[in-house]
């Protein structure tokens, strides 16, 4: 074996243990869905996903093989370059990787820690809120329902509030529950959505604020 091979089998040790990641984005915004809509959080988006959803918006992160590979030391540092301490950790999947160390880690230097997940993987990692939003395209695991926070279904057609009922009966009860348009659809859907939800008061409505303030 060659020291490149080394190398690359070594990467792939650390990967395997969360100690690296792939990291497509990292970027400083306001969060713009679900239940902490409007505060100013730091956004690390890991490459590599299985799910493959049709209407994905970033699915240039789909190949992890695509983006580098940082300690989690370095995305610690680069997240405490600015004031706020909200770390949201999305993808792609970031339970396809264990996320145990990078959230002890940020938590250790004071920040709250969200993940936006599927659920398709085993649940890993020390999370304050859980915002997990199920996809047809790929079962989830079921370690994802206990730890949900919020449960946040994306509708695309209408056999999704069928879906997104389906699993508001696994989380747990003090789950948050919300609907939101998918966004090449919304002005189609959203009214659609209201009416549902008008009717089915246990559920809310999220929207892509961010999109609307065109922001990242």
């Amino acid at each position: 074996m060659n020291t490149l091979d080394l190398v690359a089998q070594t990467t792939q040790e650390l990967v395997a243990a969360g100690l690296q990641l792939p990291i497509m984005e990292a970027f400083y915004t306001i969060q713009g869905e679900g239940r902490f809509t409007g505060h100013p959080a730091y956004f690390i988006r890991l490459g590599g996903c299985d799910v493959g959803c049709v209407w994905c918006d970033v699915k240039e992160s789909w190949e992890a093989a695509k983006w580098p590979v940082l300690s989690i030391e370095k995305i610690v540092e680069d997240a405490l370059a600015f004031p706020g301490r909200l770390v949201v950790i999305t993808g792609g999947e970031p339970l396809m990787y264990n996320m145990d160390p990078l959230t002890k880690l940020l938590k250790e230097h004071g920040f709250t820690t969200n993940i936006e997940t599927s659920g398709a993987h085993p649940f890993s990692g020390d999370f304050d809120w859980v915002c997990f939003s199920p996809k047809k395209f790929k079962k989830p695991h079921p370690s994802i329902f206990a730890e949900a926070d919020e449960l946040k279904v994306v509708i695309y057609n209408k056999s999704d509030y069928e879906f997104a009922e389906q699993y508001a009966g696994l989380v747990n009860e003090s789950c948050e529950l919300r609907l939101q348009p998918e966004w090449s659809k919304a002005v189609k859907i959203t009214a659609e959505i209201i009416d549902f939800v008008k009717n089915h008061p246990k559920w809310n409505i999220s929207l892509q604020t961010h999109k609307f303030m065109d922001i990242p």
